[in-house]
């Protein structure tokens, strides 16, 4: 199975800028977004062969994140936890027969840390919902997760230590996800790989140098991670400041 997932920033931009092409050519069994940044009906797009699945946030022009898969889950819920929806639409998991596919847009900690204890928190219950899902069924965890886990995973780590994204505490919260039995899928095939990134700063240049962070994941649990064919970060694809991640799975079934 070929999963996909990408923070469009905007898919009503995104689609401006080649959304379409790239879905098509990209022919994914299960594509995931964040950041749609849309209300329902602000967008109709035609994807022959896929059901739908969105998660709006209350606020317009904000976070929202959605799910398009060939086939249909047996459930579908919007929140983690003990929560049935979310006000920010940052969740969707949908059950399949052989695992559970969460999509994820973890909140922002914020430039001067503001939001850091809400983050903190959404990550323990995070973690706890997906240990939930894990005792039932495997899990395939994917999104923007807004966090660099180690030094190779940014190019400026030195100068970034402490900063969002880059505090000990978001890193430290990744760090016990992955302890509880979960495996980064990238870094299960490809360890030391260094300038692999997933989001570049808008700021002049910076993605052509790729002065970049590696933010965006597929995470799976343990027991899966000798499905694991490939996991491929499409830093050539454009249309927003992050770029797709791609995750290919053996002798697994929707």
């Amino acid at each position: 199975m070929k999963f996909v997932s990408w923070n469009v920033n905007g898919i009503r931009a995104c689609v401006k800028k080649g959304f379409l092409d790239y879905f098509h050519e990209a022919d994914a069994d299960i594509f995931c977004i964040q950041e749609s940044k849309l209300q329902e009906g602000q967008i109709d797009l035609q994807l022959d062969g896929y059901e739908q699945y969105w998660n709006y946030a209350e606020r317009k022009g904000y976070s929202g994140t959605a799910v398009f898969t060939r086939k249909k889950p047996l459930s579908v819920r919007y929140g983690i936890g003990d929560k049935e929806t979310e006000a920010e639409g940052r969740s969707i998991i949908l059950e399949f027969a052989d695992f559970y596919l969460v999509n994820i847009y973890t909140p922002n900690s914020k430039r001067d840390l503001s939001r850091l204890e809400y983050r903190l928190q959404w990550e323990e219950e995070l973690r706890e919902y997906l240990l939930e899902l894990n005792s039932k069924k495997p899990v395939i965890y994917c999104g923007d997760l807004n966090v660099a886990h180690a030094e190779i995973d940014l190019k400026n780590a030195k100068s970034n230590i402490g900063n969002s994204g880059f505090t000990y505490e978001e890193r430290e919260k990744m760090t016990k996800l992955l302890e509880s039995g979960f495996v980064d899928s990238f870094r299960y095939l490809y360890p030391e790989k260094t300038d692999v990134y997933t989001w570049w700063s808008y700021m002049s240049k910076v993605r052509e140098r790729n002065i970049g962070w590696r933010i965006d994941y597929f995470i799976v649990s343990k027991q899966l991670e000798h499905h694991i064919e490939e996991a491929e970060i499409h830093h050539q694809v454009l249309g927003s400041d992050h770029c797709p991640v791609v995750l290919k799975m053996t002798n697994l079934n929707a």
